[in-house]
């Protein structure tokens, strides 16, 4: 048996390249951290780094150790968040991650119902469009959008689809007209996603059928994105629950076939059935498909108001 306090040592030394780097991530003094690493050392009968003035790099031994020690450090992760769930119980802290889109139009009228049937359920919204590792304690939930989830040990649960269109506000559309194909779209204005957002699949066809025309400019988060739409900056590609109820936005296309995707709620395996993670997603399912079903009933009758004047131009080339 090794001392887990060793391998977090070693960790941290590998990470760090010497142990005054370790010294400062662990919060610990460098003396200390050598001690630990000589330890490990000592029990596994091998060096784990060679050690130098510039710092400490790993031996042909210790770079064999890496992928085995981070195996224990996960396992560390996942005992202490199973052990705070058990004593968290029905109260106490969740965090809940997802985009500024989705938490501004979705979960915060969610939370307003939730809070009354359990105040003492602190949940803590972290909004950002990078994915963080809730197999890592980032977060201990996800709404997550994409066409499909990635492979994982995470556990799933599927809330709603969304059909994605291309958009653009009264402004341009009154200054620029709205396009009438696909092909029309090299003559417009468009916005596209920034490629650490990862792909929007409704972006890359937008862009596909613009003919190699560059976006005038390119957002990070589709938050930003719906609003430099609203704006009138130029045609982007947001889901249709969100902008056809908007007033402010004309539909330009049909729905975009290859865009559409779909909402999870997702968490950690061992989370799942703790009580406040399963009141939390017991309720946000349930609520979150009604709400949306209400928000695409508005959303047709919004567009039935612009049917004589806009027809937004099919996706599919015809013949």
């Amino acid at each position: 048996m090794f001392d887990w306090n060793d391998l977090k040592a070693f960790l941290a030394v590998a990470r760090g390249g010497s142990t005054l780097a370790a010294s400062k991530a662990l919060g610990v003094n460098q003396t200390t951290v050598a001690r630990r690493v000589e330890s490990l050392e000592h029990d596994l009968g091998f060096k784990l780094f060679e050690r130098g003035q510039t710092g400490s790099r790993l031996t042909e031994g210790g770079q064999a150790m890496i992928p085995e020690a981070e195996n224990v450090e996960r396992a560390a992760i996942r005992f202490s968040n199973q052990a705070a769930g058990q004593l968290r119980g029905v109260s106490g802290a969740l965090r809940l991650t997802t985009n500024e889109l989705v938490a501004n139009t979705m979960v915060i009228p969610a939370l307003v119902e939730f809070r009354k049937l359990h105040p003492d359920v602190q949940i803590d919204l972290v909004i950002t469009d990078r994915t963080l590792d809730l197999e890592n304690g980032e977060a201990d939930l996800a709404i997550r959008t994409a066409v499909e989830l990635a492979a994982s040990d995470l556990v799933a649960r599927k809330i709603a689809e969304h059909p994605m269109a291309l958009y653009c506000s009264r402004d341009y559309a009154a200054r620029r007209g709205v396009p009438a194909s696909m092909e029309a779209l090299q003559d417009h204005d468009l916005i596209d996603v920034a490629p650490e957002t990862g792909e929007i699949p409704a972006a890359t066809w937008m862009m596909r059928y613009a003919g190699g025309k560059p976006p005038i400019t390119r957002s990070n988060s589709m938050g930003s994105l719906l609003h430099a739409v609203k704006a009138g900056l130029g045609i982007g590609a947001v889901p249709c629950t969100i902008a056809d109820p908007d007033r402010d936005l004309v539909r330009c296309s049909d729905d975009i076939p290859e865009g559409r995707a779909s909402s999870w709620i997702v968490t950690r395996r061992e989370l799942k059935d703790t009580p406040r993670v399963r009141a939390f997603i017991d309720f946000l399912a349930p609520f979150l498909q009604d709400f949306m079903k209400k928000v695409e009933e508005r959303g047709r009758l919004r567009l039935a108001e612009d049917a004589a004047t806009v027809v937004p131009f099919p996706t599919k080339n015809v013949g």
